[in-house]
């Protein structure tokens, strides 16, 4: 075939196209529009899911949303009733006056059939609006509107389908009692047959699973502090204990992980999260590695410990400044791929909304990411942890225990989150008022000031404290923590324990 033959027919398959009606289903409409106005119960088949939007025929459309404004405000809405509305508004001109509501009676067929027909409505609806989603992709990938790069095209097409997927494409229903009840039921069992009574993914955190019973899908849980307080070293310990779980329950089954834990790291790089977790395992220190500091021993235990930490079902995405919708996209397809049993976003304040939104403040910004965030939660039903900075207002107390107002941004975060955890180390701000001799007009007060201090870091040595603020299920309160500075590793504090 020749050159010009193949543009020529090029030019006819793109001529085809363009002359393609979009999907539509008049018929179906006028039927339904029938069957609405000869019984108002046919209203109660379609009127979860269907709106005048949905309409191919605009005046189709008006029409529906006219005889369900009566409906729902308890009045009768027939032929009688609906024509001096339709004389006034003009509604019917387009389409031949009130010639047209006798032709919509007569396609009635049945309302035992409205379902049907509103289906079929929602379904033509909803291929229009994938056009329209190809559309925008063509015309973008083509540079009708600028400014958009094209991994943020991608995004922008990924979040399109996903409102349309979410919002308009699913349709929402009663969930009866008895199926809530049974549902809570099994939770009931899992926790009684349970060794410790977790029900969710363990945290590594004996004391941590007690009072909340493990990470739950659906939860968002917040995890707080300032900095140096030991955030990223706590929800690396959490992931790590829960993708270590997931591979023991695979082996002792005999199968793959049915899950893994996504770590996205938006502060550190992919080799500094694994680095931590390399040195918090094989207890080298993190420093140590990174200068080549390091003996024969150390490393061979380093390198076996490697070769065990490979096989977990543990995924880093170390994308800067990752958006919500990418975030979402990433997710749902490690779900299809490989499942997943927890998300970890270290941390939110570094993330950004989705490609297109542009939010008037920082306060509503954040208010959209966390509302995303609960959103992924919900949707693949896992449980999703996510970092956040402290305001430094929390320098300025006497007493450093971070609080709810502290949160920055505290008003969307504390009510999207379904617990809320701050992480708090007062060995850090102890060893910042170190008594200096230089402070103290004699040697004795300088020693006293000295055995003072000593004394109160002896309490507070390698210990760190998680606050449990909020918790929308279960009780709240303080989890004492072992925290060893050198491997930044965080565990449970056994000295609180009997053995």
């Amino acid at each position: 075939m020749s050159t010009a033959e193949t543009d020529q027919r090029t030019q006819e398959g793109l001529l085809a196209l363009g002359l393609r009606q979009p999907p539509a289903n008049i018929e179906a409409e006028q039927a339904l529009l029938g069957a609405l106005l000869t019984n108002n119960r046919a209203y109660d088949r379609v009127s979860d899911f269907l709106a005048g939007e949905h309409f191919a025929n605009k005046v189709n459309g008006q029409i529906f949303d006219a005889i369900a404004r009566r409906i729902e405000a308890g009045q009768l809405a027939d032929p009688v009733t609906m024509r001096a509305e339709f004389e006034h508004s003009g509604i019917l001109q387009s389409m031949g006056g009130l010639a047209y509501l006798a032709k919509l009676l007569t396609s009635m067929v049945g309302i035992i059939n409205a379902g049907d027909y509103g289906r079929a409505i929602h379904d033509a609806w909803i291929r229009r609006q994938l056009i329209d989603i190809g559309e925008t992709v063509v015309n973008n990938a083509f540079g009708v509107e600028g400014g958009l790069s094209g991994p943020n095209q991608i995004e922008a097409g990924e979040e399109a389908l996903f409102r349309l997927a979410t919002e308009k494409g699913k349709e929402g229903d009663f969930v009866p009692f008895h199926r809530a009840l049974a549902g809570a039921i099994d939770v009931a069992a899992l926790a009684f047959k349970s060794e410790g009574h977790v029900t969710g993914l363990t945290s590594g955190l004996r004391d941590l699973d007690k009072k909340t019973g493990g990470l739950h899908p659906s939860d968002l849980l917040i995890l707080a502090g300032r900095p140096a307080m030991g955030k990223t070293a706590l929800a690396t310990k959490i992931a790590f204990s829960a993708a270590r779980a997931l591979l023991t329950e695979a082996e002792e089954n005999g199968g793959k992980p049915k899950g893994s834990v996504a770590i996205f790291s938006l502060e550190m790089s992919a080799e500094q999260l694994a680095t931590r977790i390399l040195s918090e395992q094989a207890e080298v220190s993190g420093e140590r590695i990174r200068r080549g500091d390091i003996g024969q021993k150390e490393f061979d235990r380093f390198v076996r410990v490697s070769h065990e930490l490979a096989r977990l079902p543990l995924v880093i995405d170390d994308t800067p400044a990752i958006s919500l919708s990418a975030m979402r996209t990433r997710c749902r397809r490690l779900k299809r791929t490989q499942g997943l049993s927890l998300v970890v976003v270290d941390y939110l304040q570094l993330m950004r909304p989705s490609v297109g939104t542009r939010p008037e403040s920082r306060v509503l910004e954040i208010s959209m990411i966390t509302q995303g965030l609960k959103a992924i939660a919900k949707e693949l039903e896992v449980p999703v942890m996510a970092l956040s900075q402290l305001s430094r207002q929390v320098e300025s107390r006497e007493d450093k225990r971070p609080m709810l107002s502290d949160l920055r941004e505290s008003g969307s975060i504390e009510q999207d989150a379904d617990a809320v955890m701050f992480v708090f180390r007062d060995e850090y701000y102890l060893q910042q008022r170190m008594p200096k001799e230089t402070a103290f007009d004699s040697t004795d007060k300088y020693s006293a000031a000295m055995d003072d201090w000593q004394r109160k870091m002896s309490l507070v040595h390698n210990k760190a404290e998680l606050i449990l603020e909020k918790q929308r299920h279960g009780p709240t309160g303080t989890i004492n923590l072992f925290f060893e500075g050198e491997y930044t590793r965080f565990a449970d504090l056994d000295t609180m324990h009997d053995h």
